[in-house]
């Protein structure tokens, strides 16, 4: 049942950011959990490196409720690979789906990815946007927690722990993490690893729009190179969240 947020008192961004930065990603995680108890949820994209964020809640805020939004779209390592993260670190994702299936919508609307920015922009309104928003509403939620890190993007180089979009606030415990600091946690934890890091992908989305690549190239390996954001981490000027 989703709580009512008018009551909530308005978070100071800067003084949040200012807080979060003194802390380590664990500490950030359980404030969070404490400070925003019964507002706040997680993500997982069940990605490459979706297994540190996962660790790290397992740790220290096990109770935040985590949310998978299923496109219907993914790769089928990937559906494995979280059935997997599930099973090894205790615990249960919340999969929300979009309100039409892939059939369908192929049948409707037609293959959306491939007709031009238009039709990425609709695609990820009905695949990934609504699903996300209709999560934060029935959760209650206006804190969102995301594992994204500066280092992934050109698109996330300049982002801080905490930035508000539209009335959710989305906060990022990892983002100063760069790929070694990744790597040694991966490693430390034993961590499992997504099968198809191994088959050269560096970074992990739907499968008509994900390609093997090199590390340094990896803005090249979504979207034919034409932009790098899957719909929920949106650039700047993008279509935004509702709540």
């Amino acid at each position: 049942m989703s709580t009512s947020t008018t009551s909530r008192p308005e978070i100071d961004v800067v003084s949040l950011n200012a807080e979060l930065e003194g802390l380590d990603a664990g500490q950030r995680v359980a404030l969070l959990a404490e400070r925003f108890a019964g507002r706040v949820l997680a993500t997982t994209s069940f990605g490459l490196q979706a297994a540190v964020m996962l660790k790290l809640l397992k740790d220290h805020a096990p109770a935040i409720p985590v949310v998978f939004i299923d496109t219907g779209y993914l790769f089928a390592d990937t559906y494995r690979y979280g059935a997997r993260l599930e099973e090894e670190l205790g615990f249960r994702a919340r999969v929300y789906q979009p309100n039409i299936t892939a059939a369908r919508q192929e049948a409707l609307h037609g293959q959306q990815w491939e007709e031009g920015l238009e039709g990425r922009e609709q695609y990820a309104l009905i695949h990934k946007i609504e699903p996300m928003n209709r999560a934060l509403q029935e959760l209650g939620a206006d804190v969102w927690i995301s594992g994204l890190r500066r280092s992934q993007s050109s698109t996330r180089s300049g982002r801080a722990i905490v930035e508000r979009q539209s009335r959710t606030l989305k906060i990022y415990p990892i983002i100063d993490w760069d790929d070694g600091q990744v790597e040694r946690y991966m490693r430390e934890k034993a961590l499992p690893r997504h099968p198809l890091a191994a088959a050269g992908y560096v970074t992990m989305g739907d499968w008509h729009s994900t390609t093997p690549g090199k590390k340094s190239a990896s803005e090249s390996t979504r979207f034919n190179g034409e932009k790098y954001e899957c719909g929920l981490h949106l650039d700047s000027g993008d279509q935004d969240f509702q709540i």
